[in-house]
């Protein structure tokens, strides 16, 4: 059963930190995995992402601010998000793709108040 299921947003004062994880079913343990965000009358874009072996890339606009990780043995992708802006307000999605099939988690709110 494919699982996608994110969790740990809120509502946070600029400077704030959050941490968000997506718990995810277990074969998608060795797959690239992303956080991805939408802030209202916005596209969709990349935050971060993080290859099966641990490489990371980032947005340019959260480099040094954001951090993704992940546990294999815990099924579960993380993204710590420090000195957040009002910028960083969304939703923000889990995702990865498996044999051409592309999958998102239903997204979890951040909104960072100025």
């Amino acid at each position: 059963q494919v699982r996608l299921v994110e969790s740990g947003g809120g509502l946070v004062q600029a400077g704030g930190s959050l941490r968000l994880s997506c718990a995810h079913s277990s074969f998608f343990s060795l797959n690239a995995m992303g956080w991805y965000r939408q802030a209202p009358g916005k596209q969709r874009e990349l935050v971060a992402g993080i290859e099966s072996g641990g490489n990371t890339n980032y947005a340019d606009s959260v480099l040094g601010r954001f951090t993704i990780s992940r546990d294999n043995a815990k099924n579960t992708m993380y993204l710590q998000m420090n000195s957040l802006k009002p910028e960083d307000t969304a939703v923000y999605y889990c995702n990865t793709n498996l044999l051409g099939r592309t999958y998102w988690g239903q997204g979890t709110q951040v909104t960072v108040s100025s």
